[in-house]
């Protein structure tokens, strides 16, 4: 004989359903900013005014935004970096976790099922029950023994009536897009990283040539004097101060040399290789194209489109969902099920009506008394919610003042180069005629020196001039988002 299922549970079930709701605040996308721009008016016109410097322009900054400066040895490292960078790596990984998470979570909306099977041997305690030995038809003496073979299942539901689950799986799905959001600015910064790194090995070269160019200067000096010397018309003196400066200059070279290993060895790791399989490419300021314009999307775009904004948000989100965890915790749940079970003393019996029992059943538990600790949870939750709040409006404001600092670095990053470019005019004009005068005798070696030292300091400080426009546009272009789009996250 079948069991009849009664359709009360059923149609109980549907009405609790129906009747279900989702406590706690929704999420609401924090308004975009009103601002226009990022500077100050005055700031911002004269930025506009009085320079040759690279200009922002509205629009979109491309996807591989670093291919901008012309070098395909650079495109070529940013794309093995981003392929093989063990950070990276980890956070893709991580990335992975959270989704599959989000996955699990949703599986605990749909009804459980279970299947189990189990072969026992038992012996039932006829004395529990009241009876001796021999006073039990069949069973003489001894308490009976026998084989019991069981194979059924259950299916379990919780209605989720005051939105717990739903509430669980929303916090989440934003926890997820958060994480998404921290490996795409991982992917930016890393891009960023092996920019930066790649002018950072160019400059330094170029530095190191200018050393090298002053301590040959140094070399004909003291040639120069030597042969003044030995033809009557110079000093030992002069020749010793002569080869002291070389002697000094020559000590500006190692540290040169090992900031530059220490810069090669630093893009190795980024591009995810040991410094001794890693051979970095021999940059050159002069080789790199410097982007005269960098689209900058208005800041309303940019807390749309940038990750660590867009991963403050979903971190927002996910605490707002939390309040609802905690405040649907105060709330009664009720679960509904049904188990069906095959048990019989022979396994051929097993499937047989005679052995079959089910139950069907609907539970309920309500808290009465935690001694405060729900609503505690609750306003925890609540004061989490505000802290993650000010922490993304902190992440937007310093993000817009990131930008703004960027912006006025372009105008005043190319000022700067361009007063070297006359200094080093006049430090130039200014040794040439030094070392007339001292070749005539009008003037001793130290005026040289001087010369050639001031020389030097120019010729260095167009170096960092130039490197440190490249640097601060490339910076410009990971404060912008690089060309993510800020795709919403899987939900």
């Amino acid at each position: 004989m079948r069991p009849r299922f009664s359709s009360r549970p059923l149609a109980f079930l549907a009405a609790a359903a129906l009747a279900g709701c989702t406590v706690g605040p929704n999420f609401e996308r924090p308004a975009a900013p009103s601002a226009a721009g990022y500077l100050p008016p005055a700031e911002a016109q004269a930025g506009k005014t009085g320079t040759t410097a690279p200009t922002a322009t509205a629009g979109t900054v491309p996807l591989r935004w670093w291919t901008v400066y012309g070098s395909p040895e650079l495109d070529a490292l940013v794309d093995r970096a981003i392929a093989n960078n063990r950070s990276l790596a980890a956070s893709n990984a991580t990335l992975r976790r959270a989704r599959a998470e989000l996955a699990a979570a949703r599986g605990t909306r749909l009804p459980q099922v279970d299947a189990n099977a189990r072969v026992e041997r038992e012996e039932v305690n006829l004395a529990a029950f009241g009876f001796s030995g021999g006073t039990v038809p069949g069973f003489p003496s001894a308490n009976p023994e026998f084989n019991l073979y069981t194979v059924g299942g259950g299916v379990s539901y919780d209605l989720d009536l005051f939105g717990a689950r739903r509430r669980r799986i929303e916090q989440t799905g934003a926890e997820a897009e958060a994480q998404l959001r921290q490996t795409e600015a991982a992917h930016l910064a890393l891009a960023g990283q092996v920019v930066t790194q790649a002018i950072t090995i160019a400059a330094i070269r170029a530095r190191i040539a200018t050393t090298q160019a002053l301590i040959a200067e140094d070399e004909k000096n003291v040639t120069l004097t030597d042969q003044r010397r030995r033809g009557g018309e110079g000093t030992l003196v002069q020749v010793l101060s002569a080869q002291s400066q070389l002697a000094a200059d020559r000590t500006d070279l190692p540290p040169l040399m090992q900031s530059l290993s220490e810069a090669r060895h630093m893009l190795a790791i980024l591009v995810g290789e040991a410094p001794a399989d890693f051979t970095a490419p021999d940059f050159d300021l002069a080789t790199l194209k410097l982007p005269m314009e960098i689209p900058v999307s208005l800041p309303s775009e940019l807390v749309h489109r940038r990750p660590d904004i867009l991963q403050a948000e979903a971190d927002l989100h996910a605490a707002t969902a939390a309040i609802g965890v905690a405040t649907a915790r105060l709330y009664p749940d009720i679960t509904l099920g049904a188990t069906l079970s095959q048990a019989a003393p022979t396994p051929g019996n097993v499937f047989s009506g005679a052995f079959r029992g089910y139950d069907v059943f609907a539970g309920i538990t309500a808290p009465i008394f935690h001694g405060g600790t729900l609503k505690a949870e609750r306003q925890a939750a609540v004061e989490q919610a505000r802290a993650a709040s000010a922490t993304y409006q902190d992440t937007v404001l310093k993000a817009f003042g990131q930008v703004a600092d960027l912006l006025t670095a372009l105008v005043h990053d190319q000022q700067a180069v361009e007063a070297q470019r006359q200094a080093i005019a006049v430090t130039g004009h200014a040794l040439d005629l030094s070392r007339r005068s001292f070749t005539v005798g009008n003037s001793g070696v130290l005026d040289i020196v001087d010369a050639e030292r001031i020389h030097q300091r120019t010729l260095s400080g167009l170096v960092e001039a130039q490197a440190r426009q490249y640097q601060d546009s490339a910076r410009l272009f990971v404060a912008t988002a690089g060309g993510w789009t800020g795709a919403p996250a899987e939900r």
